[in-house]
């Protein structure tokens, strides 16, 4: 178990390892700014969410350390106030110096996902996180809620049609205030993307999507590139150890072969298989070996041979989301959500 930082020592050791950064984190330029995203993330979204501050603070400064610099957060995930703190921190104590070293991503509730709630939703998140502006700010899924708190599960009853228009629109002028520096969206299908891109004027930057070697993704990753949205790969282990995630990805045959043959672990081949086509990935473990674990994949890469034997595993997603299907709602099935079959067993 990580130890807090409630003690000077624990701080101490990560003020003297100023200047010792161990990884720098190759990066990818987004379309709307020219600040580009590191290609490995850190998240911060740890079931339950909320239950833990001053671990997820000490993991952030250790993570600052290792040459993290993109980390992700979410109003539902109670963690930005977390991350502030240690933003606040790593800078008073000289583990950046500035926060311009740092992308800062959050995303919109389905609550707020309302064109008059995403300014002050916004707001709010700035203030949580002590800053000034994001780097990147999503709709987090394409579903709308009855205004209320962020909660999960929700209430299938408060489920309503997202007015795809008018929010992008509140979005678009978060950019334009300065308090984003770009606007994307998480868990867009191609048709919703479609539906967004008809009417806005300033295209997503990124799509955050459920990616690894067991759902790939690629007729979305092809549309996305074409369109010039970046693709962020979340859950590329599969979500283990989440509140919706399995163990599939990680007692797949195939990949346990390849980390065999390569010598490395199944979690490296996983992120490096992601990094190898282009996208972000987003790594959240609060374990400080794996956390530096997970950084170990830019010298090395796969072979051809491997990369044919993951394109030929059977694809099956791990999320469906079901909490956002009703009969009352928006979306009456699986396929209405995603618009395309998932797999569901």
């Amino acid at each position: 178990m990580l130890h807090t930082l409630n003690t000077n020592a624990n701080l101490q050791e990560n003020i003297d390892l100023v200047g010792k950064m161990e990884s720098k984190v190759p990066e990818a330029t987004l379309n709307s700014s020219d600040k580009s995203i590191p290609l490995i993330g850190f998240g911060t979204a740890e079931f339950p969410f909320g239950a833990s501050s001053e671990t997820m603070k000490d993991s952030i400064l250790h993570a600052l350390k290792l040459g993290y610099r993109h980390f992700d957060s979410a109003s539902l995930y109670q963690s930005e106030q977390h991350l502030g703190q240690a933003i606040s921190d790593a800078l008073h104590h000289g583990l950046i110096s500035s926060r311009d070293e740092l992308f800062i991503t959050s995303k919109l509730w389905l609550s707020d996902a309302h064109h008059d709630h995403v300014l002050p939703a916004l707001q709010k998140t700035l203030k949580n996180l002590k800053l000034e502006y994001l780097d990147l700010y999503l709709i987090h899924w394409p579903v709308s809620l009855k205004p209320g708190e962020p909660e999960l599960p929700v209430k299938r009853e408060d489920l309503l049609p997202m007015d795809f228009k008018s929010v992008w629109e509140a979005m678009e002028q978060c950019q334009k205030l300065g308090l984003t520096k770009s606007i994307g969206v998480s868990n867009f299908s191609i048709k919703k993307l479609e539906i967004l891109l008809a009417t806005a004027k300033i295209i997503p930057a990124v799509n955050q999507v459920e990616m690894n070697p067991l759902w790939q993704q690629k007729k979305l990753r092809t549309f996305c590139q074409q369109k010039g949205i970046h693709v962020s790969a979340y859950s590329p282990l599969g979500g283990k150890g989440t509140l919706w995630g399995t163990n599939l990805v990680m007692d797949c045959k195939v990949l346990k072969e390849i980390a065999d043959t390569t010598g490395k672990t199944i979690a490296q081949v996983c992120i490096r298989w992601a990094y190898e086509q282009g996208v972000s990935v987003l790594v959240k473990s609060f374990n400080k070996e794996r956390m530096k674990e997970n950084l170990g994949i830019f010298d090395w890469k796969l072979s051809q041979d491997e990369i044919d034997k993951i394109n030929q595993i059977p694809q099956r997603k791990g999320f469906p989301a079901l909490e956002f299907v009703s009969d009352e709602g928006p979306f009456k099935s699986p396929n209405d959500l995603w618009d395309e079959d998932i797999q569901l067993s």
